[in-house]
């Protein structure tokens, strides 16, 4: 038996996430299906993250075992013949038989998309949330400087989320269910697509989303930079700013570290 390790990369505009729903539109769906075709076992993969329903990736990461003895290195070769055209392989090789990647501690890093244009641009709109108007950079990144570090994000998270459901149970008000770090927000422009770049140990069902929500209200000038502090102490959603679209956000890298 072997353990194979698999980075994958996909549009998620026409799937219903990572995670398998009762319609078994999910990538993990796509990819146990056809990645149990080939080897003719029943493989269960197991995502490192489980991205939400239109959020792309380019470096998700997930483990299989399976007794097939096609190569470790060549199963993206493979596997990528069998797959639609919005989902590919990028990578594949053995790893130890007791690796979970969920488990492990580790640096995520997502993009945020925001296409700026007087004019929308519709070979952007997968990949981008539109938005017209002028937007502050240099007000944007002195917002981000007061979100790095180890915070409690309960005022970004989904008030729907299972997290808060499951402290509501147990009747916690723990902040560690919610706390995080934030280790860098790079805010860069290129031509008129403005990019948020997120590094963190781990994110709260839609907060990077509504972190660039956030920071796009202080943008707009809706709110001061160090209105953040308040936002953070407060632990209450309606205080940050708005739930930005699944589209514009990108799942680009994870990295295992000890």
């Amino acid at each position: 038996m072997k353990r194979i390790m698999i980075k994958i990369a996909y549009d998620g505009s026409n799937y219903k996430g990572w995670q398998t729903g009762d319609k078994k539109n999910g990538i993990e769906d796509i990819l146990n299906d056809r990645i149990s075709k080939l080897t003719g076992e029943k493989i269960e993969i197991i995502g490192t993250s489980r991205t939400d329903s239109g959020v792309h990736a380019s470096g998700n990461i997930a483990v299989f075992n399976t007794e097939s003895d096609i190569r470790p290195d060549k199963f993206c070769y493979a596997i990528n013949n069998l797959l639609p055209p919005d989902i590919a392989i990028l990578e594949s090789k053995e790893v130890d038989a007791n690796f979970h990647p969920r488990k492990c501690n580790t640096i995520k890093t997502y993009i945020y998309r925001i296409h700026t244009a007087k004019i929308r641009n519709p070979l952007k709109e997968h990949f981008a949330h539109y938005v017209y108007y002028d937007i502050n950079i240099d007000k944007m990144k002195a917002a981000s400087k007061y979100l790095i570090g180890v915070h409690d994000f309960k005022s970004f998270i989904n008030p729907d989320s299972q997290t808060l459901k499951l402290a509501k149970e147990l009747n916690n008000n723990d902040s560690s269910l919610t706390t995080r770090e934030i280790y860098s927000i790079d805010i860069t422009k290129n031509d008129d697509v403005i990019m948020f770049k997120i590094k963190g140990n781990g994110f709260l069902y839609h907060m990077v989303r509504i972190i660039c929500g956030t920071l796009l209200k202080v943008g707009m000038n809706m709110f001061e930079p160090d209105y953040i502090v308040e936002i953070l102490d407060k632990k209450d959603r309606k205080y940050a700013g708005f739930t930005l679209p699944a589209k514009g956000l990108t799942l680009e890298n994870i990295e295992f570290v000890n």
